[in-house]
């Protein structure tokens, strides 16, 4: 049993990047594939035992809660089909209302502010939270290998990878100051260093396992980088009461906040499944072999 039972979801963001497809569509229910980025990120939670989620979202966001909550009208027209495995795919994403809450982020201020957002559902333990742009794809879900080994180190933790010199200006970075196997022990952790000026080339990716005490600097943080409010400096604030770790998680991540990254990830997803690896290699070397003669 895992002792994180509760996700916090940021998922109010207005995905510009993505433009004009997210005007109306949120980028968290962009799809890879056939699952919208959210559903992965909710999966790779349940997987780990976690069994609430709260979602910050945004009041111009209803696709969330549609998706979520129960479609009778739909699974009753696929009942009546015979659809049953299309049946059991629509079941499997809901999620029971007493599970989830969706709580709206009013003002863009920063993801340490949508965390505080979700406060009033966090109960005074240890809490996760996943951002859905980062997708990992992994044999064991990225936030479990996490939460194993929070049960065993305690503090708070952050997914990290390296992402050399020239990216590290992108992320929050940690300041390394020893190492036992995957997991970094970090004395400082700050939000999008120049090159110059950064400790180290760990950026910190995201996945986070935070004790509630966090919650307390958020309550009053100042704006930091980009006049937001920043976790990563609440982060900080807590190290000195709670130690703080970076965990390099086994898998690969695609920052599906990106195309490039995006579309990196449906690929990969599509050469792993079944019904349409095969096919879709095929017509990609159909493809290499017209682009050859023309």
């Amino acid at each position: 049993m895992s002792h994180i039972k509760t996700a916090v979801f940021p998922v109010a963001g207005m995905g510009t990047r993505f433009l004009p497809i997210t005007k109306s569509v949120p980028k968290e229910m962009l799809p890879l594939i056939d699952k919208p980025l959210i559903q992965y990120a909710v999966e790779e939670a349940r997987a780990a035992g976690i069994e609430n989620f709260v979602f910050v979202s945004s009041p111009e966001k209803p696709a969330l809660d549609d998706y979520f909550r129960t479609n009778y009208r739909l699974e009753n027209y696929l009942a009546s089909r015979g659809s049953t495995d299309a049946l059991r795919q629509v079941q499997d994403v809901t999620l029971k209302p007493d599970t989830y809450w969706i709580t709206h982020q009013i003002e863009a201020r920063g993801l340490g502010h949508a965390v505080w957002t979700g406060r009033a559902f966090l109960r005074n333990e240890p809490f996760a939270v996943l951002l859905p742009d980062d997708f990992i794809h992994s044999d064991r879900p990225a936030i479990g290998q996490m939460i194993d080994m929070h049960a065993r180190i305690g503090g708070n933790m952050v997914a990290s990878m390296d992402v050399g010199r020239d990216r590290i200006s992108s992320y929050g970075c940690l300041d390394v100051e020893a190492r036992a196997g995957r997991c970094l022990s970090a004395g400082l952790i700050v939000e999008k260093p120049s090159a110059a000026q950064a400790p180290s080339t760990h950026a910190v990716i995201g996945r986070y396992i935070l004790q509630p005490s966090v919650l307390e600097h958020l309550e009053n943080a100042a704006p930091g980088v980009k006049g937001e409010i920043q976790l990563t400096d609440a982060i900080a604030a807590d190290s000195a009461k709670n130690e703080l770790w970076g965990y390099e998680f086994e898998g690969k991540r695609y920052d599906c906040g990106s195309k490039v990254g995006f579309v990196e990830a449906t690929i990969a997803l599509a050469m792993q499944r079944e019904d349409l690896s095969s096919e879709l290699s095929l017509n990609t070397s159909r493809t290499a072999g017209f682009s050859m003669v023309a």
